[in-house]
């Protein structure tokens, strides 16, 4: 039997998928992002009701200040709307709206507030339960204090030289990395001054001010300067918050996974790297609530994605006489099958081997898979089309049923 009629329709894979998460967004037809996420709190409203906050952002999420006031609004559960910012071509009315012309930027209950510090402080000011912010005052005011050092203590900068910056030499490469360790080690030390994995007494907005920072620096760093803070025994706390941000659902929704963040320096900064990429995270992508996740995003935006493989990836240049008939089946079909791979493999070898076997397998069809699922492994952006998990567990699936074609 050919294997085309073993795999699920895309009606049964999207209703399979959707048994096994929860995961949801809403659909933007002829718009960026084609999709959204529905915020957390939003079943907190009263119906026809409009939410308090509106959050303008970057189209492709991958900004870190709009990330930090995103996951301030999910740890607290604040129903909000998006307004997504093209940073390419901003229009004119966005420019006229908020000063720096920058994202994020909020209305919050109809006043507009721009600035991610600023943002955090006003939602804390206006919903302050849960807080984000200690209770006891000498706390707060410390607390306070390390949210304004966060903007001022020249981390970022220092951080961000070391990563991007083309040294001259290797003394000032190495130069660039004792800076950055001893901010570093400013962070480690501050994360000491309280019992548990965070800077004060409970998670906060001096956890949100770092984590997108930290984030990335984690991911990028061991591919584009071989040095690694996960890991690193010189800091035993950053490891540890790091582990705890990890347990944190909000922060799973709003946090890019490490392919994205590696693929991004590449594509923005031109970065070389000089190491392997990170191995993909083999619990998540076994997962799966993210597996699932993935199957949802692919079965339900599958139109989309097609057109975009058929415009950018060069598969039409396998066409025959110009008819992209046959490579539009194609594309379809592979990416059925790595949805049905997603929802069934349960990370076990693939039942069906080489696809049609050796002997019989059809150069073209196989081309235009594997053109396909590379494109769309490394197209996809965290958490722009899915959560980091589920575009872990997709980026894994598309390895597997790549190695499986040839």
């Amino acid at each position: 039997m050919s294997i085309q009629n073993t795999i699920s329709s895309w009606e049964d894979l999207l209703e399979t998928a959707r048994k096994n998460t929860s995961a949801r967004r809403v659909k933007r037809p002829g718009q960026s992002p084609s999709t959204a996420p529905i915020p957390s709190g939003l079943d907190k409203l009263s119906p026809n009701t409009e939410p308090p906050v509106l959050l303008y952002r970057d189209t492709n999420s991958w900004c870190p200040f709009c990330e930090r006031v995103w996951f301030a609004l999910e740890e607290k559960e604040i129903p909000f709307t998006t307004e997504f910012i093209d940073l390419s071509n901003i229009p004119q009315w966005y420019r006229d709206l908020v000063p720096t012309s920058l994202v994020p930027g909020a209305k919050i209950e109809g006043k507009l507030v721009y600035e991610s510090k600023d943002i955090l402080l006003a939602l804390e000011e206006r919903f302050s339960n849960p807080p984000l912010l200690p209770e006891d005052p000498q706390e707060n005011a410390i607390a306070r204090q390390w949210v304004e050092d966060a903007e001022t203590n020249g981390f970022r900068e220092i951080a961000y030289k070391f990563l991007r910056q083309t040294p001259t030499d290797a003394d000032e490469l190495a130069n660039f990395q004792a800076a950055f360790e001893a901010k570093l080690d400013e962070l480690e030390q501050a994360l000491g001054k309280y019992p548990g994995p965070y800077f004060v007494s409970s998670f906060s907005l001096v956890d949100i001010m770092y984590s997108p920072h930290l984030d990335r620096l984690a991911a990028n760093l061991p591919v584009y300067r071989g040095y690694h803070i996960k890991g690193n025994p010189r800091f035993p706390r950053i490891n540890g918050w790091l582990e705890a941000l990890n347990q944190r659902p909000a922060y799973h929704r709003v946090k890019s996974d490490n392919t994205t963040n590696n693929l991004l320096l590449r594509r923005r900064w031109g970065a070389t790297p000089v190491g392997n990429p990170l191995p993909l995270d083999a619990t998540a992508s076994q997962e799966i609530r993210y597996r699932a996740e993935a199957a949802e995003r692919l079965s339900d935006n599958r139109e989309v994605a097609i057109k975009d493989i058929l415009k950018n990836s060069g598969v039409q240049a396998l066409a025959a006489n110009g008819d992209i008939s046959a490579i539009a089946e194609a594309v379809d079909f592979h990416l059925r099958l790595l949805a049905d791979y997603l929802i069934n493999g349960n990370n076990l070898p693939l039942p069906w081997g080489r696809i049609g076997g050796k002997e019989t397998v059809d150069p073209i069809p196989a081309a235009v898979g594997a053109i396909t699922l590379a494109y769309v492994r490394n197209r996809i952006c965290a958490p722009r089309d899915m959560s980091a998990g589920a575009a872990t567990a997709f980026r894994a699936a598309a390895d597997k049923v790549l190695a499986s074609i040839y």
